[in-house]
């Protein structure tokens, strides 16, 4: 990790303009006076100050150029302002004209640099060079061959360098690298030159254009080995730095063992093809070493990954020894025959190569995506990242304080990402938690930020971000996959407080555990509390069910009774051994269900299912949950809460197992707005309420509407339903499955990250796209987007977690389900 004296220095920096007086190129620079100006200098501060003549025009153009720099200038903390210069005050800066040429860089009452205004020749020049000299321990400027080598063996075994060349300083390229180094420059030995000659040294063929390299030094312990130099071939911009350096943070090559449809990897979310290298056991040594060289020589352009056939549950077809997988999402992936490396690196090139003109194409058609694409949540991160978070609340982890922390202390790790907008965002959330715990908690929040110790990552198996994991002693370390939320996530902490399941070993102490006396603190947390009882010699049974309450931990409290006498409490509940005792404590009642010959995976789903409610009031947050259910949906639409009548004869039909087959629920108008949104699509215009429709997401997104003009009474539902069965009902219309409950999507907003299902720790991937919703309210329609600034919650911050996939049958995939900012506000769809 290299150090920073830059980072004192980040907080605040003022670039003072001493310049000619001319008001309209600079209306958005601070105007000050020189002695209001020398009373705001302060510690740490720097700024420059020209004491501006009123009568003289000659910097006008200058003065446009500064004024394009001050946004951006700011955003790197650095305010720019000009000062006045006035008769009554005097100033060694009011001086001759010549003198006023000149832009000064002070901190605080110390001059760091002087630049003549005809180098900062625009804005790009006026950002580099101000970056370049508050970066001057970040950035080496070198001008030989045995400069850089110089630099190089100082850095072998400690710390990767990014090597650039650009053809003068202050150009478009210069201050690309210069934004790059105020990103990685803590991370990596950012080197520029301007020399010609030494790019030349290298080897480099195309020396008209600049260049840039990384070199991965931090590998090479032997000072004689040269490091690996690693080329970017696209052109030198902000933009294509950080894909390169992201593709070089993430590992060299990865081993797995299932779908390449599934899997996922930070070079397909950066719009990299993956090239997967078919092995099997008998030439595993041969082909990871075959992988290796592969992965080295596709660096930046590609990812390279081992593919187990002997493990995967997929077949692969028999002659393929490579799998080439495209960015573009539902690409089908190339099962191939390529038996010299050669073969595969220019597949790679050349169909990497189609990619991009294709994208060149597609921009000249119609408007380029990245610059009409609404990224809600980096934007607000983007605007909030002067916020100051209380970071002292949690502790940060290195790659020294990691093992010594985690060992001596339960603990609560976030691996986060200080590149990526998600992790920002959630991170807002992990502090709001320890503001809550702050005091009352025996665990300790810490936190790793995996731009900086990517190794420290790796070797905890975090492959995407933002993660959290439980570390306790003795125990493997449990990974959070519930919302990332601030409120879910101390749910899960609280219920990790007790073993799960937690070992009951008297009659008594069952007794209290169903009623929710025993832990009476986490009954908030889980409205539902689960007892398997056992038999003492059920020991597969036993085991099966501890498996499951480990697989659930977190998410309820489970319990299990194997003593003597666990036929009093088979008896009393008329349970039938092995079973399952869910008290429900909001009912306050307790159900048996027998579950002998079940799986691990049979009574996770008996215990998820359990959890449900039987007619819910359906809303943005648990969605999610009942799509997973994969049922059509019986919704009883209401502005306001719905008749008791209409309750009893639905509840009624559910327990008469009439309903087996739906997932019956009701929404709120009144609660959740979206839903009006939801009728208009289906009606084109909101019909009268209450309104029953089945909804059949699964199955070409039909609609069916109950009669408006019947009373909903037992009866009529369940003639009604009877006629659906029998194929005598007309759907009022068919759509697809992300319009049929589509909250009226306006456009796709974006397309965002992977996330990995909530509770699946089997790692399936999504991919995630936000949607648009239109929300009514007080009967004014508007578009509201998913960020704080539309007033739907400043620090509701929550980001797609899909919920446990049940099994699908053999044969078929899985559905798509919907997830969601805690918030409620915003949709995510998953597909």
């Amino acid at each position: 990790m290299m150090s920073s004296s830059f980072n004192i220095y980040r907080v605040g920096i003022s670039f003072v303009m001493m310049c000619i007086f001319y008001k309209s190129a600079v209306d958005s620079l601070s105007e000050l006076s020189p002695q209001k100006y020398f009373s705001t200098l302060q510690l740490g501060k720097a700024s420059l100050a020209y004491f501006c003549q009123a009568d003289s025009p000659r910097t006008s153009i200058f003065l446009e150029e500064l004024n394009e720099a001050v946004k951006p200038l700011q955003d790197f903390g650095i305010s720019v302002a000009k000062v006045n210069c006035v008769k009554e005050e005097t100033s060694r800066y009011c001086g001759k004209e010549k003198d006023l040429m000149k832009v000064y860089l002070f901190r605080g009452n110390i001059l760091l640099r002087e630049f003549p205004t005809d180098t900062l020749f625009d804005v790009n020049a006026i950002i580099a060079h101000v970056l370049f000299a508050l970066l001057f321990n970040e950035v080496k400027y070198i001008t030989t061959l045995e400069d850089l080598q110089n630099i190089e063996n100082s850095l072998k075994g400690k710390a990767n360098i990014a090597f650039s060349y650009v053809r003068a300083i202050g150009t478009p390229e210069h201050r690309a690298v210069m934004e790059a180094a105020f990103v990685y420059g803590t991370t990596y030995q950012f080197v520029l030159t301007t020399e010609i000659a030494l790019l030349e040294s290298i080897g480099t063929e195309a020396i008209e254009n600049a260049h840039f390299y990384f070199f991965h030094c931090k590998q090479v312990l032997d000072l004689t080995q040269q490091c690996r130099r690693t080329l970017m071939e696209q052109p030198l911009a902000t933009l294509n730095i950080h894909r390169f350096i992201k593709t070089m943070e993430a590992p060299l090559l990865t081993e797995v063992a299932e779908d390449p449809q599934q899997v996922s990897t930070v070079h397909l979310q950066l719009g990299l093809p993956l090239v997967f290298i078919v092995s099997q056991q008998a030439t595993h040594e041969a082909d990871r070493r075959t992988a290796e060289w592969v992965a080295w020589r596709l660096l930046g352009k590609a990812g390279v990954l081992l593919l187990l056939r002997d493990s995967l549950e997929v077949d692969i077809p028999q002659h393929a020894n490579v799998v080439f997988r495209r960015a573009e999402e539902g690409a089908p992936v190339e099962f191939l025959v390529l038996h010299d490396t050669e073969l595969i690196i220019s597949h790679v090139e050349g169909n990497t190569h189609i990619e991009e003109m294709q994208e060149d194409e597609d921009e000249d058609v119609q408007s380029p995506d990245m610059d009409i694409q609404d990224d809600e949540v980096a934007e607000t991160v983007y605007r909030h990242r002067k916020t100051q978070l209380p970071l002292e609340l949690t502790v940060e982890l290195t790659e020294e304080t990691f093992n010594a922390t985690v060992v001596a202390s339960d603990s609560i790790v976030l691996f986060y990402a200080g590149w990526q907008a998600v992790s920002m965002a959630f991170l807002q959330s992990y502090i709001d938690l320890a503001i809550k715990l702050k005091g009352t908690s025996t665990m300790l929040l810490t936190r790793v930020n995996c731009a900086d110790w990517s190794d420290l990552c790796t070797k905890q198996n975090v492959t995407e971000f933002p993660v959290v994991k439980m570390y306790k002693e003795g125990k493997h370390p449990v990974s959070y996959a519930g919302m990332l939320g601030a409120e879910d996530l101390l749910k899960f902490i609280l219920l990790n407080r007790i073993s799960c399941p937690v070992n009951i070993t008297s009659v008594q102490e069952a007794e209290e555990y169903l009623s929710g006396e025993l832990y009476k603190d986490l009954i908030p947390y889980s409205s539902v509390s689960v007892l398997g009882l056992f038999s003492p010699n059920m020991t597969t049974a036993k085991e099966d069910f501890t498996k499951a309450g480990n697989y659930l931990r977190g998410c309820v409290i489970t319990g299990i009774y194997s003593e003597e006498d666990v036929l009093i409490l088979s008896n009393k509940y008329g349970a039938t051994l092995p079973a399952l005792l869910l008290a429900r404590h909001k009912e306050g009642k307790v159900e048996s269900i027998p579950f002998a010959n079940s799986r691990v995976q049979d009574i996770v789903q008996i215990v998820t299912n359990a959890l449900l409610e039987t007619f819910p009031e359906i809303t943005v947050e648990n969605l999610p949950v009942y799509l997973r259910l994969q049922k059509p949906l019986l919704i009883l639409f209401s502005d306001g809460s719905i008749n008791p009548q209409y309750t009893k004869a639905i509840l009624t039909l559910v327990k008469e197992k009439h309903l087996d087959s739906l997932t019956p629920c009701w929404l709120n108008l009144k609660n959740t707005p979206a839903g009006r949104g939801i009728l208009q699509t289906y009606f084109n215009a909101l019909p009268p309420l209450p309104l029953i429709v089945v909804v059949n997401l699964h199955s070409g997104g039909q609609v069916f509407a109950f009669p408006s003009e019947q009373a909903i009474t037992e009866q009529n539902l369940l003639l009604w339903l009877k006629k659906l069965e029998a194929g005598l009902e007309s759907p009022i219309m068919d759509m697809p499955l992300q319009h049929a409950f589509g909250w009226s999507l306006s456009k796709v907003v974006l397309q965002a990250w992977q996330c990995t299902s909530s509770c699946d720790r089997d790692q399936h991937h999504f991919k995630v796209v936000q949607l648009v919703l239109e929300r009514e309210e007080d009967n004014h329609k508007h578009q509201s987007k998913c960020s704080p600034s539309s007033g739907l919650g400043e620090t509701s911050w929550s980001y797609c977690r899909p919920h446990p996939p049940t099994e699908a049958p053999q044969g078929q995939h899985r559905e798509s389900a919907l997830c969601y900012c805690i918030s409620g506000k915003y949709l995510f769809w998953l597909s």
